[in-house]
């Protein structure tokens, strides 16, 4: 039995035992991980492919340790130019091994993150609701309401309302002074 999994944002075709090195995953060492994009999965010849994942599919792993790949040398170089420029580049990986594959009945990890994440969202939005209405300044959203009427002007209209105003030295502002002026 094998599948084809993507782990880390990469596809790797694994079995049962096998050891795979794996872009860095923010997993400790020892615990245990569980992929549930499975793209396709082969079961002694019964072979299901996912549409783009098998649904209650999942492969379960374990985290061995965390190392460094081998030093890739970059060099680049242009002829006749005294161009040369050398660097070295080691990728961080992460050794795991993969414990068993899940035909069918696995559970996602996703939903449960997002899940702890809304109950901590909604108290911030009472919170807000309970504080609006004890502010009544109804002036401090006038004026932020005509700047940002102001910015989608364009400066020749912000020239003319600055003379309908008897702004003097029009001539030499940016947008940005034209605006300040004009909300003054």
């Amino acid at each position: 039995m094998y599948a084809i999994v993507e782990m880390a944002g990469q596809q790797f075709k694994v079995a049962k035992d096998q050891k795979v090195y794996v872009h860095r995953l923010q997993t400790e060492e020892g615990k245990k991980v569980t992929f549930d994009k499975v793209l396709l999965l082969d079961d002694g010849g019964n072979v299901t492919v996912g549409a783009p994942v098998i649904e209650g599919a999942a492969v379960e792993a374990k985290v061995v340790k965390h190392l460094k790949g081998d030093k890739v040398i970059v060099f680049k170089k242009k002829r006749r130019k005294g161009y040369r420029v050398k660097n070295g580049h080691r990728q961080s990986l992460t050794e795991i091994v993969v414990e068993g594959i899940v035909a069918k009945g696995a559970k996602k990890a996703a939903p449960a993150k997002a899940k702890a994440e809304k109950p901590a969202a909604e108290p911030k939005k009472a919170a807000v609701k309970a504080e609006a209405p004890k502010k009544a300044a109804p002036k401090k959203a006038a004026p932020k309401k005509a700047a940002e009427d102001l910015s989608t002007k364009t400066v020749a209209e912000l020239k003319e309302m600055a003379k309908a105003k008897g702004i003097a030295g029009i001539s030499s502002m940016k947008k940005a002074d034209l605006i300040a002026a004009l909300n003054k």
